[in-house]
This record gives structure tokens, sequence and C-alpha cells, in this order.
């Protein structure tokens, strides 16, 4: 008997966010990923959709999908305790996630695993991202000089900001370039928005060179402008905000990056360290 007989199955709502931020914590602790799923928010935005459905043992959760069906193709992510793995609750999850979906899915893992990569390549689906989560513990900063003529500033919100972003990644297969509004009011709108920390980077004739935005402890996004690189922009200015949050009591900063982003590289460099990794897998 693997235990998985005894398991009570039923749909989670509210009233089981604590067990469901509890389940993704243990998920989080031994594969790493995206430490935001272990809180409340994120985790009820990924697990309570239309519809869920829990394993339960006694008073433990176990194993835990949610299905959003109000878009095509519909959304799901789940997971299994790390202490439950092996015994087919996953492939039990995407069988009932399924049924939900009909014709197509497109499932995210914010807690990335081999298996769950084995279950969904066995299973027909296409992994269509995949992202590093990376950490950096501050007690041990980089030097990086500034380049040449370069100077650094506090970012507005503006039409300049944004056209340095449309700069930095028009350049980058599959870009889609957003409204300027819906871009800076994304930034506006987001409480934990850090302005004192998004910087823009000048060069010599005060036409920008690059840019990085900030949200609580993360770094968000770094962009250079396809003149200024190779010439440590984007590394001056992450350096830069790893000594602002330092300064302001952070003890870890964070960023995510593509599999296949050499910016990696760079972020490995300056001191950063994996913590795992997030998909997103589609079927139908």
């Amino acid at each position: 008997m693997d235990g998985t007989d005894a398991l009570v199955w039923r749909e989670f709502g509210d009233d089981d966010l604590p067990a469901l931020t509890g389940l993704a914590q243990a998920c989080l602790a031994t594969d790493g990923g995206l430490p935001l799923f272990g809180r409340t928010p994120l985790a009820r935005a990924r697990l309570l959709q239309t519809r869920t459905h829990g394993a339960w043992s006694g008073g433990d959760l176990v194993a835990a999908v949610g299905v959003g069906t109000g878009r095509t193709p519909a959304t799901a992510t789940g997971l299994v305790h790390p202490a439950w793995r092996g015994r087919g609750l996953g492939g039990a999850l995407l069988d009932w996630a399924e049924k939900q979906a009909g014709a197509g899915l497109l499932v995210t893992t914010e807690t990335w695993t081999a298996g769950a990569e084995e279950l969904f390549a066995a299973r027909g689906y296409t992994r269509t991202f995949l992202e590093w989560v990376l950490r950096h513990d501050l007690d041990v900063l980089p030097e990086v000089a500034a380049p040449d003529g370069v100077t650094v500033e506090p970012a507005t919100l503006g039409a300049e900001l944004f056209a340095t972003y449309r700069a930095s990644f028009a350049d980058r297969p599959g870009f889609v370039e957003p409204e300027v509004d819906e871009w800076l009011g994304d930034l506006r709108d987001d409480e934990d928005f850090r302005p004192e920390l998004t910087l823009l980077a000048r060069g010599p004739g005060g036409t920008a060179a690059g840019f990085v935005t900030v949200l609580d402890n993360w770094i968000d996004q770094v962009g250079v402008v396809p003149g200024w690189r190779g010439r440590r922009v984007g590394a001056y200015l992450v350096a830069r905000v790893l000594r602002g949050l330092a300064d302001a009591g952070a003890d870890a900063a964070w960023l995510c990056v593509n599999d296949d982003n050499p910016a990696a590289g760079l972020y490995r460099r300056l001191g950063f360290r994996d913590f795992g990794r997030r998909a997103r897998y589609l079927h139908g």
C-alpha cells in the first residue's frame, strides 16, 4: 500500500489558503522556483481558479490543482508534496485538469521538476517557456566600474523610459510592443514599485543607454540600447541596484531570466545563484 487509497479528494477554496501556501512552500523548499508562489496572493491567483481539486491525507493537503476555464486555452497550475511523489498523483491531477479543460490546456509550474517535465513530455505537451529564478545574497556586493562617459539617475515614469525599454527589447525574437500607457501604468500601479531604485543610464550626450526597473527586492527588467551593449551598462545598473537594496536593509535580491537568455551568464558572474526554475507547457 502506498497510502493513496486513503486520500480524500475534494474541491478547495479560500478557507484552504493556509494549506495551499504550505504545500507551495514545501515544494519550493525542495525544488526552488518562484518564492512568491509561497505567499497568499500568487497561490490564490494560480490555484484558486474556476475549478479546484485537492488530495488530503488527514488534515494535510498533499496535492492540488486549479483550472481556469474562462479563456482559450484553459490554464492550470498543480503541485504534489515532495513526500508524496512517485505514486501517480501528478498524473491524476493532470487527468482531472484535462477533463475540465476540454480541447486545450496551458500548464504553468512555478516550481519546476524533472519529474514534471517527463510527465508532460510523455503526455504530448510542448514546453513553451522556461525561466531561471536567481537569488543574490547581499552580504557580498559586486564592484562594477562605471562605463566611460555614462551617468545614472533615478528614472522618471514617462515617454523616455518607455522609449528606452522599446529600443532595448525591440530586436529580441517574439517581442510584442505594449501600449506606452499600459507599460507605464503597470509600474505606477504596482504597490511594490521602487522609483528610487529604478534607474536610467545616459551616455555622454545625454541620450539614454539603458534602464532597470525594480519591484520590492526584485530586479524586474534590465535593458541596454543596442549601441551600448558590451560596454558594462547592464552590469553597472544591476550592481547599483544591488547596493541600493543592501543599503535599504534587504538581505537578498531576486530576478528571473529566460533559459536561453545570454544575460544569465552576466547575472551569475555578478553573484546571483540558481534558485530553481519555472515553466509552461501547452497541449492541444
